[in-house]
């Protein structure tokens, strides 16, 4: 099939942005709806029931009291006594207490007596674990909305002659998180977290690999699929994505505290410190960003002062979904001229608009992917290179700093994109970065630092994260000691510090991979891991797995060595004084290669120029 021409795509893509932007307009002017939890009321009597309810206090007490997970938690306690609360029409809720700690929880129907749900453990104070449906991200869960984006996301990439070739090996492996997410939609923790740490393995080995050995690999990146078709693919996907959130998508409590931060910046109020909000305490636990980013979104469309619809963290979810999107498809361009730089553009912006994990940070409105923009725009900062090395030191750096300015983990790049790019003025581009990294943060962080100073700061935001137990990490399930998680962390941090080092030498896909790798280390190491953090490293893995393969239709080669082959009219030549043609060929492709490691980071390999060869072929 023939390819449409550039401009044709363009349109395309055009088109799709003004739908995307025209259903994000309608996703902010529909009526909020409202979320919030029926609030807990105390019974005024204990053995009358209230206004409204058939049953009083102490016959709920006595119904959860028979529910077989209570009774089986009893033995494990010395105190074990209950209180009952109304919670909303219909509804009672009998929590257990052993002194000030919850252990247990019923919820009981008022008009049957039925025990509609019992928790214990690590399940009563975490509702997250309790696999309520559609909690997070409602319909994408659905198996008939989850299974054709997995589809969608292999598809392209399936190239029947090479059925075990990596690529399509690393693509499953991406997917595999989903094994747990199965588990974790049940309410089983206990095989849904520790599912999760042999995906994360697996990735940081393989981009290690890639990072410190990349190998170009066989086959062309989209074996079958025409560009064309791949570009209306994913302008259809962009529309469908940008739909869902409209019509189907739910707000959780990081986006919420992104838009009551918002409203607490507009008003002059402090950002940190006690009492940021009833419904979100500890709202407060990002950087400055995180809260900036949607106060655009906020003045736009007024928060409402509760948990409703929500429709600022809507549009803000959108803008930096598609803003991510966007970014990859340039970087694409960016890092290959030509067909081959158009191929890859494309399927980095498939990749991620099919990818499911990118469609759950959207579906529930997070500000995860803030941190895969801030990625993103790192990469593009290093394809300023040669011409404007300086411009790209600070462009890599701003985008760091922003990305941890709002959820701190993209500081751990921080090494690995200040020397960048080619040996020659590594150090004084290094001296640059840090330099522009530092004001960024400052500007960021200093005008919200609260009369506690930054130690409040720390306190609320990483310290608060640092700290806290939670049964998503093997960390919080494990009785392990202390030391083990230390060790970990300290790899973390010390992989972060050698990548700037090693190896000496970078391409784009090995820059990719090695910050790939760093942000999945750190989350091995993490006291709290969700789902929703893999898009932090996303585009990074896309970039360095898709860039490993060659572009612009079969047979082509990532190294443009296919050019440094002789003309048929040189090959068919008598033997010169200088060799034979052949010696001639061998002698230019070593001229390439070595010119490749001495050309700069991102300037596209072209033959130089062999001796003049007389000839009598005329």
């Amino acid at each position: 099939m023939e390819l449409r021409p550039p401009g044709a795509l363009r349109l395309i893509s055009l088109r799709a942005l003004v739908f995307a932007l025209a259903l994000c307009a309608l996703a902010w002017a529909l009526p909020p709806q409202a979320s919030a939890a029926p609030a807990l009321e105390v019974p005024k009597s204990q053995t009358e029931p209230p206004r409204g309810y058939r049953m009083d206090a102490n016959e709920a007490k006595r119904i959860a009291a028979q529910a077989p997970r209570i009774r089986a938690e009893r033995p494990r306690h010395r105190r074990f006594a209950s209180a009952a609360y109304t919670r909303g029409p219909g509804r009672w809720q009998v929590s257990v207490f052993d002194g000030d700690d919850q252990v247990a929880q019923v919820r009981v129907d008022d008009a049957t007596g039925a025990v509609l749900e019992q928790w214990t453990g690590e399940q009563v104070a975490w509702t997250m674990a309790r696999g309520y449906e559609g909690a997070f991200g409602r319909t994408l869960n659905s198996p008939w909305v989850w299974l054709p984006f997995c589809l969608l996301f292999v598809a392209p990439f399936l190239d029947p002659r090479r059925p075990l070739r990596m690529l399509h090996i690393d693509l499953l492996v991406l997917l595999g998180f989903g094994i747990s997410h199965v588990f974790f939609n049940r309410g089983d923790i206990g095989l849904s977290v520790p599912l999760v740490y042999p995906v994360l393995g697996y990735l940081l080995l393989r981009l290690l690999w890639v990072g410190r050995r990349p190998r170009s690999g066989r086959g062309s990146l989209v074996p079958v699929v025409p560009l064309a078709w791949l570009a209306v693919g994913l302008a259809l996907l962009v529309c469908f994505r940008v739909g869902l959130n409209v019509v189907d998508s739910n707000v959780i409590d990081v986006g919420y505290a992104g838009v009551i931060g918002a409203d607490r910046i507009a008003d002059g109020d402090e950002l940190y410190g006690a009492g940021f909000h009833d419904e979100v305490e500890r709202g407060d636990t990002y950087g400055p960003l995180a809260y900036l980013a949607y106060l655009p979104f906020e003045q736009a469309l007024p928060w409402s002062g509760s948990w409703d619809d929500l429709p600022a963290a809507h549009g803000a979810a959108l803008v930096f979904d598609l803003f991510t999107l966007a970014g990859l498809v340039v970087l694409g361009r960016r890092l290959r001229p030509g067909p081959a730089g158009r191929e890859l553009g494309l399927a980095l912006g498939w990749a991620w608009a099919s990818y499911p994990y990118a469609l759950f940070a959207l579906q529930t409105n997070s500000n995860d992917s803030l941190v895969a923009l801030a990625t993103v725009l790192a990469m593009l900062g290093l394809t300023l290179h040669p011409a404007r090395r300086g411009l790209s030191a600070a462009a890599g750096a701003a985008a760091v700093g922003l990305g941890a300015a709002a959820k701190f983990a993209p500081l751990a790049l921080a090494p690995l994109f200040a020397t960048a790019g080619p040996r020659a003025g590594r150090w004084r581009r290094a001296g640059v970065f840090a330099g522009v990294l530092a004001i960024v943060v400052s500007a960021a962080v200093l005008p919200f630092v609260p009369d506690g100073g930054l130690r409040e700061v720390y306190d609320r935001t990483v310290g608060y994260q640092a700290g806290r137990d939670s049964p998503f990490s093997v960390w919080g399930q494990l009785d392990t000691p202390a030391w083990v998680l230390h060790v970990v962390q300290g790899a973390a941090v010390a992989l972060a510090l050698a990548v700037a080092f090693v190896p000496a030498r970078r391409d784009a896909a090995q820059v990719a991979a090695l910050g790939g790798a760093v942000l999945i280390a750190l989350q091995l190491g993490a006291v709290h891991w969700f789902y929703l953090y893999i898009v932090w490293f996303t585009p990074l893995a896309l970039v360095a797995l898709l860039g490993s393969y060659s572009g612009a239709g079969p047979g082509s080669s990532t190294c443009s060595i296919e050019v440094a082959r002789p003309s048929s009219a040189a090959s068919t030549s008598t033997p010169l004084s200088q060799g034979s043609s052949v010696a001639v060929s061998k002698r230019t492709l070593v001229m390439v290669v070595n010119r490749r490691s001495a050309s700069s980071f991102f300037t596209p390999i072209t033959p130089p120029r062999g001796p003049v060869i007389p000839t009598s072929v005329q």
